[in-house]
């Protein structure tokens, strides 16, 4: 039976168990210069010492305009570089491998004077409306998120996650909800993805995997559902993806009918869809704090890796406490023996 403290293996990745600290935005660059701090420093390290076999750095913009808030990470400069660096090298000191989320949020740019997207649709009646891209600034961005991956290696990342999820900019050329566009990018939704997977792929080694986050499930009325996800992953998975993280949601105002749900595991099921029709790996998300259940979603061969995310903001050390309660071997600092 495989279990939560098992190790995995994808390509070059080697992880010492499955537990990944999920990527989540922290909002604390100083200087709006999308330069890791102290703050950054210490967040994800602790997660290290704390027993996390892959630690996910949150959501990291290829351009100034892409942020969610002028306090976002960025790796749009070689400037941004060695502040991950160093963050990267703590954390494979302390046993764990590090990957970084690579992004931009489009529409959901609050800080943005003008925010761009795939067409002139604001988030919500509270939010800015965005400028539709020109077809050649389309081209551009995947140059960004190009330049992006590349500087990604040089800070030497363990693997690289393209953002396709949450209502950001990927996720909205490939719904039909927000991409009314007539180009050849409205044409084919998913060509913006595949081409910013195939520019990724260019840039990284050849062993590394390439995951990427996608919502399997939009919460709006006339959303796409998980058979429409099965097929865009599809053609993501053709292009080069090695993994899905599977989120939902993030899209559009959430309607009552369709809220995502608050129970524990309600995004496993996707998960495990999407696993099973593409023979793909998965990470599986979303009220997995519980260790008992985290455990379980291995062992049921739901996903293949599992990423906590408050559950880790609560407890730098949820990975030692949920070995502990579940009985299973792991690596204790030896500064910490006494306290397990």
């Amino acid at each position: 039976m495989k279990d939560l403290y098992n190790p995995y293996t994808i390509k070059s990745l080697e992880l010492k168990n499955r537990v990944v600290m999920s990527p989540m935005c922290q909002y604390s660059v100083q200087n709006k210069d999308g330069i890791a701090t102290d703050w950054h420093y210490m967040h994800y390290v602790s997660r290290a010492v704390g027993g996390a076999g892959l630690i996910m750095i949150e959501m990291t913009d290829v351009a100034p305009d892409g942020r969610i808030s002028d306090f976002d990470l960025g790796l749009w400069s070689d400037e941004q570089i060695p502040a991950l660096k160093r963050i990267v090298d703590a954390c494979h000191s302390y046993g764990a491998k590090v990957g970084i989320q690579i992004a931009h949020a489009g529409r959901k740019a609050e800080d943005a004077e003008v925010p761009v997207a795939p067409s002139a649709i604001a988030f919500d009646e509270n939010s800015k409306k965005p400028r539709a891209l020109t077809t050649e600034e389309v081209k551009g961005l995947v140059e960004n998120f190009r330049a992006a991956v590349a500087r990604a290696v040089k800070a030497g990342f363990d693997t690289i996650e393209i953002h396709g999820a949450h209502g950001y900019l990927i996720h909205q050329f490939h719904s039909p909800l927000t991409n009314k566009r007539e180009d050849e990018y409205g044409k084919d939704l998913t060509l913006f993805g595949r081409e910013i997977i195939q520019a990724a792929k260019g840039e990284m080694p050849e062993d590394m995997p390439l995951l990427m986050r996608i919502s399997a499930k939009e919460y709006v009325e006339g959303g796409y559902g998980i058979q429409e996800s099965i097929s865009f992953a599809k053609e993501y998975q053709n292009a080069g993806i090695d993994m899905f993280d599977i989120s939902s949601g993030g899209e559009g105002p959430i309607a009552a009918w369709g809220r995502p749900g608050t129970h524990a595991a309600y995004q496993v099921p996707l998960a495990k869809a999407i696993k099973e029709a593409l023979d793909i790996p998965v990470m599986a998300v979303g009220r997995l704090d519980d260790p008992i259940l985290a455990n379980a979603v291995i062992g049921n061969e739901q996903a293949d890796l599992v990423a906590v995310g408050r559950g880790m903001l609560r407890n730098p050390y949820w990975a030692l406490e949920a070995a502990s309660k579940l009985r299973k071997e792991t690596v204790i600092p030896k500064q910490y023996t006494t306290g397990f």
